[in-house]
Parts: C-alpha cells; sequence; structure tokens
C-alpha cells in the first residue's frame, strides 16, 4: 500500500528491534503458507482473508490492513487481487479458477513491531506467458535482496530492477511503491521500484540497519493503472495480468535479512 511522499529519514533499527520484527515477520510467513494450502479452484477470496484473520487472533498480532483509512476504510486483513488487479483488492465471495494468477498481501503489528510481505499464487495450469510473468516479477525482487548491499543508494538497486522487468518485455507500475516499515506499516523512505527524475530527487542510502518492504508490481502490458469504484482495487489500465510480490529485508552486517521468510534467511554479502 502507498500513502503520499515520505521524507526521506528512515530510522535505522538496532539487532535487538529486528528480532522482535522477525517474530512479526514469522506470522506472516505463517500466514502465507496457510494461504497457499487454501490456494485451489472453489474456494472464495474471503475464506482465505477470513482464515488469516482467525490466525492473526489466535496469536495476538494486530492486522495492518483492516481498518486502514482511505475514501472508506479498507475491510479485510488481506489484500487478495487476480489477474489484471494489481494490488489492494478486496476479498469477497468470488470464486478462484484454473488459470487464475492470484495476489495476496498481508501484514500485522505483533507484540509492536510489523512485518508485510505478498505472494503470486499459479492456480492450477497457467499460461506460458503467465507463468514468465510470475518468474520475471520473483526475479526482480531476488536481485533486489542480492543487490541491497553491493549498491549504495537505492536508485542503483531500483534501475536494476526497471531493466530486468523491461527487458523481458514487461512494466512496473509507478503509482505503487514499497516503503519503509517498522513500529508503524508504512514509514520513510518510499520504494520504488523504477527511477525517473522524481524518484532520484528523493534518493536513499543503502545502511545497515535500513528495513525496507520491497514489493516490485510487475505488468504483462503498460504500466498504467486505474482505481475500481471501490475505493481500492487498483487494476491496470489495458486490463492485462500484473504479479506483485514483497519481502520486509533488512540491511545487517552479514548481508540482507529476509524478515518475513519462512526460515531463517540471510543472502550473503558479495
Amino acid at each position: 500500500m502507498l500513502k503520499s511522499l515520505f521524507p526521506q529519514r528512515p530510522e535505522l533499527k538496532s539487532a535487538r528491534e529486528l528480532a522482535l520484527m522477525r517474530e512479526a515477520g514469522k506470522l506472516v510467513a505463517k500466514a502465507h503458507r496457510l494461504c497457499k494450502s487454501m490456494a485451489i479452484p472453489g474456494i472464495t477470496t474471503r475464506e482465505i482473508d477470513q482464515a488469516v484473520e482467525s490466525l492473526y487472533k489466535e496469536h495476538g498480532a494486530v492486522s495492518l490492513f483492516k481498518g486502514y483509512p482511505g475514501k472508506v476504510p479498507f475491510p479485510a486483513v488481506t489484500c487478495i487481487s487476480i489477474n489484471e488487479e494489481v494490488v489492494h483488492g478486496i476479498p469477497s465471495s468470488k470464486q478462484l479458477k484454473e488459470g487464475d494468477l492470484l495476489k495476496i498481501d498481508t501484514a500485522c503489528k505483533l507484540n509492536g513491531w510489523c512485518a508485510d510481505a505478498a505472494y503470486t499464487h499459479m492456480i492450477g495450469e497457467v499460461s506460458a506467458e503467465k507463468k514468465r510473468l510470475v518468474e520475471v516479477a520473483e526475479q526482480v525482487l531476488r536481485v533486489a535482496m542480492v543487490e541491497m548491499t553491493r549498491r549504495r543508494w537505492w536508485s542503483e538497486v531500483a534501475a536494476i530492477m526497471q531493466k530486468i522487468a523491461e527487458e523481458a518485455g514487461f512494466s512496473v507500475v509507478r503509482q505503487y511503491v514499497g516503503h519503509g516499515i517498522g513500529r508503524i506499516m508504512h514509514e520513510p523512505p518510499q520504494v520504488p521500484n523504477f527511477v525517473d527524475s522524481e524518484m532520484r530527487k528523493h534518493d536513499f542510502r543503502l545502511e545497515e540497519g535500513l528495513v525496507l518492504a520491497v514489493e516490485p508490481m510487475v505488468n504483462m502490458g503498460k504500466a498504467e493503472t486505474v482505481t475500481k469504484r471501490d475505493h481500492w482495487t487498483v487494476v491496470t489500465r489495458d486490463y492485462l495480468p500484473s504479479v506483485h510480490v514483497e519481502h520486509t529485508l533488512a540491511i545487517v552486517k552479514e548481508g540482507v535479512y529476509v524478515i518475513t521468510a519462512d526460515e531463517e534467511t540471510i543472502i550473503p554479502r558479495s
């Protein structure tokens, strides 16, 4: 999710604070494992959302999405978007079907600290081009994890992310970006997956203790999006499919700590 432009003054986190964020990250990872197990043809997106809400309640976690302010408050603990829906889809009675691209984004606060992640699931057999779109988007996120400790400025990472998507024949969404995260879901800085003159004005240094929710949104067609009448669901303007992937990532001495990974994961410096 994206709010208005943040000042580019990120709050660096200590090892103790990262350990607390990791506890929230483990729960977000558990929520995504649950979603993956449920993501089959015939299930409704509301059923998936209700399962995640129950999980958060069971662990005493607070959803960061439900009630999120907008023209109308967001009504669910997950954003579930299908095919041409890019982000912020509202769970409903809509059933999943064979060939869908299912994007699930969820975040929680546990013991005062936040974590946020998104996955794209292929439902049954999908077309070769949809599969390639998913693979490229995942590659874009993976390269960010590697390059965050190789580069000095975020713009250098974003340029590589953009290049990978565009060289594959796809486009990167520009209206929505990632964000810093910690005690609240949206902290500075904004974290775009592309580079332009405006973005360069708000570039930021990559340093130990920085925690970012990095979330590329890659479209099969053009980058432009529109928001539906529900005030939340974002779709591609050309109605071609989109993929959304995200992890909460921390720069540490050893490399990049994936806060929302299933298992303890550090991408080593190289």
